[in-house]
């Protein structure tokens, strides 16, 4: 698994940890902070296929649920 993720990667994971972000399903899956989208989905797309993020509960398609950080994403934001 990639382990890199650039200093964006790192705030968004961090805002994910302070309860801000939603994750969303579609094609995709897309990372919402403050009820907005993420302005880089490429990282959050990458940050959901790399293991470091998912919504807390299963979601159906065009649904979105609170993001929670996995064991590799808490590792990352804490050092």
């Amino acid at each position: 698994m990639e382990t890199t993720v650039s200093g964006r990667g790192i705030a968004m994971l961090r805002a994910v940890a302070a309860g801000r972000g939603e994750i969303g399903y579609g094609a995709e899956p897309d990372l919402f902070v403050d009820g907005l989208p993420c302005c880089d989905q490429y990282a959050a797309h990458a940050l959901a296929h790399g293991g470091f993020v998912r919504s807390a509960r299963p979601v159906r398609p065009g649904r979105r649920m609170p993001a929670v950080l996995t064991a590799a994403g808490l590792a990352l934001v804490t050092g």
